[in-house]
């Protein structure tokens, strides 16, 4: 008891340390500061037991990564990037596009070397991280692969049962000793790695992931490029690995089976570090947070929403304590020009030494939002687009039938649904890109519509970007389209560079400014938050919400949807529905009737048990023929006895050396207890019924 409020201030100490991004164990040449912040004499119960957490928390300590350094140009992408990562933790690693979190990966998968610093981890930890880049043999099904990951655990149901085998052939009882302690030791291992529950660990995640049954002995290799990666994510939650290196893994999610990896990450024991721009997730599954930007790490506690309230108050308190050192440093230099001549030159001389001895404040290093301006549109009637009946299907694959919504000027839709429902079709349907098998699709009058696809075909690759924003029609001024392409953030001499060579993000923003100059007031986006990263989406988010025309978007972005939406159509199958209201809404909507389900379920089942209650005598059917109590008793014993007399043969150490016959046994008992719970029921009826 006397220990325990000694252990509480090194904790606190600790947090505030850890914040000045020290990894663990602390470095020999930073404890004596860090004991002269805490008041620590050297060799005081207090350092001591400092130093015996120090130990406690070294030994959580997963991954340290110290001092990192990478270059591929004359600035470092990485430079003094400085984190830990403890067992258990799940974290998020966010930053900038271009900010080099996949070279980041890449060094701690050791794909690449780093220029300076060090990575370590703890010993024996196995590492698993998510490809991006599939190659499956031609003969490789489905299932073969997600099985390939559990190769370990097969060599061991193999070694097992070639030990059983092994077992009851000799007679040696120092041989069967030996193998008979390999044996235990075995089935132990297979038991606490599920080893006998192979085939329902895979077809577990592969149906959480999306994949149907008929899919699981489809060829790998004619999968689509989405379904590849499925596969790819797939096969490592099989690996048994400590520690999980996750680079988007929701890309070519849809939005059932990002809840499914939710759920299972959140349940796993696995260490996890995970590259997402899709803050649900991030918000649901990460406990801490790592941001990379300006080449250095810093460390966040809590999930995206904690990080993001968390960053801003820092950078308010950044801000505070760099004006208030510029307004300090131009008083201090204000005193000495003016009197370094005078009569006041000694003091001018001091503040001159002063501001010499000054440790300047770093500016603060803000990431930067670009800016997405949507102007004002032409009004378009209030009626924008009618559906009536739409069916679509490609062969004998029916995507959906009988969509029929309104959309009235100035609404913002999000359409939702699983892989394969058929989003984009519809949106091309809608556009005349396609043509639907049945039904009537009707826009309003003055509606001038803008489409955006997922590839961003909208722009021409051999352009330049200056000149590929050009709509049809009478030409821009280049300064006017320059000026259009600043207020979306290209700037310089990336607007002279030719679209193939701009990065997705750049790509989707020249899109959006094409799509202004096509003036149009109803707009038509398909996976619009693609290839944004979490800053570009927020100033997306911002723009759309401020759009003063009609929205109607695919997504499977569940944060953004829930910014900017207040109606939803949902795709699924035959079943077509509409919700009026946000995400969150239709969240809270499906929650609601999840428990109203169970709420029936479990009435269901209580008035179930309620007719298998006895009836009052004389009222009730015989179930078994008539016999006399006292004679089912005489039958339970005996079988009650030879139930016994199995689990004892069970447990003698020669029938658990011998697979076959323990395995025999336990069928037999299977068999004597359903015999029993029948003998049960007819002796209750016999003693009801009989009179």
């Amino acid at each position: 008891m006397l220990v325990f409020p000694f252990l509480l201030i090194p904790k606190v100490r600790f947090s505030w340390y850890n914040g000045a991004k020290l990894p663990l164990p602390f470095p020999e040449n930073k404890r004596k500061d860090f004991r002269t912040f805490t008041n620590f004499p050297e060799g005081s119960l207090p350092c001591f037991l400092f130093l015996i957490l120090e130990k406690l928390i070294a030994a959580m300590i997963l991954l340290a990564a110290e001092s990192l350094r990478k270059y591929f140009s004359i600035d470092p992408v990485l430079s003094n990037a400085t984190f830990t990562i403890y067992q258990g933790e799940r974290v998020g690693l966010v930053g900038p596009n271009g900010a080099g979190k996949s070279t980041l990966l890449n060094i701690l998968t050791k794909k690449t070397d780093s220029d300076g610093g060090k990575v370590e981890y703890a010993a024996g930890v196995k590492v698993g991280f998510l490809e991006q880049h599939s190659s499956f043999a031609a003969s490789q099904t489905v299932w073969q692969v997600a099985e390939s990951a559990l190769a370990e655990l097969n060599e061991l149901l193999k070694k097992s049962e070639h030990l059983a085998g092994k077992m009851s052939q000799t007679t040696d009882p120092a041989i069967q000793e030996e193998l008979g302690q390999k044996f235990d030791q075995l089935q132990e291992e297979l038991t606490r790695r599920e080893g006998y529950q192979i085939a329902h660990k895979i077809e577990r995640v592969l149906q959480g992931l999306g994949f149907k049954k008929e899919q699981f002995t489809q060829s790998a290799a004619s999968l689509s490029g989405g379904q590849q990666n499925r596969l790819l994510l797939a096969k490592l939650l099989l690996e048994e690995v400590d520690f999980l290196i996750l680079d988007e893994p929701t890309n070519h999610l849809d939005i059932e089976a990002t809840r499914w990896l939710e759920d299972y990450l959140i349940s796993s024991r696995q260490t996890i570090i995970v590259v997402s721009h899709d803050r649900y997730f991030l918000d649901k599954v990460t406990t801490k947070t790592l941001e990379l930007s300006f080449g250095t790490v810093d460390t966040y506690s809590g999930n995206f929403s904690a990080y993001w309230h968390q960053k801003g108050e820092r950078l308010e308190i950044q801000r505070k304590t760099y004006t208030r050192q510029q307004e300090e440093i131009e008083r201090l230099e204000a005193f000495i020009r003016k009197n370094m001549a005078g009569q006041k030159t000694v003091q001018a001389q001091d503040r001159q030494k002063k501001l010499a001895k000054m440790e300047r404040v770093a500016p603060p290093k803000d990431i930067r939002s670009p800016r997405f301006v949507l102007p004002k549109t032409k009004r378009s009637g209030d009626f924008v687009l009618r559906t009536k009946g739409v069916c679509k299907s490609f062969d004998e694959n029916r995507l959906f039938q009988n969509v029929t919504f309104d959309v009235m000027r100035g609404e913002k839709w999000g359409i939702l649904g699983p892989n394969g429902s058929g989003k984009t079709t519809l949106l091309k349907c809608l556009i005349d890109q396609l043509k639907p098998d049945r039904g009537e699709i009707r826009l309003g009058s003055n509606v001038r519509c803008g489409y955006i696809d997922q590839k961003l075909s909208l722009l021409e690759d051999d352009q330049e970007v200056v000149y590929a924003i050009q709509p049809p029609g009478p030409e821009m001024p280049l300064p006017q389209r320059r000026d259009l392409l600043a207020r979306f953030g290209l700037t310089g001499d990336l607007v002279f560079q030719r679209v193939s060579s701009l990065s997705g993000g750049e790509r989707n923003r020249a899109a959006l400014a094409k799509m202004v100059l096509m003036e149009a007031n109803f707009l038509m986006l398909d996976e619009p938050t693609n290839h944004l990263d979490l800053w570009g989406r927020d100033a997306l988010e911002k723009a759309l919400r401020e759009f003063d025309g009609t929205l109607l978007l695919v997504s499977h972005d569940r944060y953004f949807l829930n910014q900017v939406v207040d109606h939803l159509l949902i795709l699924d199958g035959d079943d077509v529905n509409i919700f009026d209201g946000s995400f969150a809404d239709y969240e809270a909507k499906l929650l609601e009737e999840n428990r109203t389900n169970e709420s029936a379920n479990e009435k269901r089942a209580k008035e179930k048990n309620e007719e298998k209650r006895p009836q009052k005598r004389g009222t009730k059917k015989r179930k078994y023929p008539y016999r006399k109590g006292k004679e089912i008793e005489k039958e339970i014993e005996i079988i009650e006895g030879k139930v016994e007399q199995n689990y004892k043969l069970m447990g003698d150490e020669e029938v658990m050396r011998n697979p076959q016959k323990a395995k025999e046994l336990s069928e037999e008992t299977k068999v004597f207890q359903e015999k029993l719970r029948q003998l049960y029921d007819h002796w209750e009826e016999a003693n009801e019924l009989n009179s």
